[in-house]
């Protein structure tokens, strides 16, 4: 039973992390999501116990995604930023910023998520938002306002990648 609790709880803390650091390999999220799940598979057929759970699973996604890779004849990618190539290490750091700044973003009241993606993922302007919505522009500003207040609760580090995420 303890097993199975572990399990959970690894799954619950690694899978989506696990997810956006495939996807700076794979860039499929077909294929991330099966190679991930392909990863936990094998952690639960593991007879003996492993020693450090995370540093396993990343290592098993990232041989999952290069098989991906090769058996789609493309050759590895290397996980990039605006400065270039980064590291496998930088790549999980940031894939676990990633995971937390979209768990704040899930945890938004409904209107401010809204908003918020519309916004800059999207791209919309406020007075698009509003008319889509049926709001007022003052209401999408403030909504994205409240909304990123939010996520600056998050630290330094978060804010930072805020900014350059959306």
């Amino acid at each position: 039973m303890d097993r199975i609790k572990a399990f959970e709880s690894d799954f619950r803390t690694y899978y989506r992390p696990l997810c956006l650091y495939a996807l700076h390999y794979l860039g499929d999220p077909d294929v991330v999501e099966d190679v991930v799940q392909e990863s936990f598979t094998a952690l639960w057929r593991q007879e003996k116990p492993v020693a450090n759970v995370k540093a396993w699973l990343y290592s098993a996604v990232r041989n999952r995604s290069v098989d991906a890779l090769r058996r789609t004849g493309k050759t590895e990618p290397l996980p990039c930023d605006t400065e270039g190539p980064i590291t496998d290490d930088e790549a999980e750091n940031r894939s676990a910023l990633e995971a937390s700044l979209w768990t704040a973003v899930d945890a938004l009241p409904e209107m401010r998520r809204k908003c918020l993606l519309m916004a800059k993922r999207d791209g919309l302007s406020y007075k698009e938002i509003a008319d889509e919505l049926n709001l007022s522009e003052n209401t999408v500003r403030n909504h994205i306002s409240r909304a990123l207040e939010s996520l600056r609760e998050g630290g330094p580090q978060m804010i930072d990648f805020i900014f350059s995420f959306f």
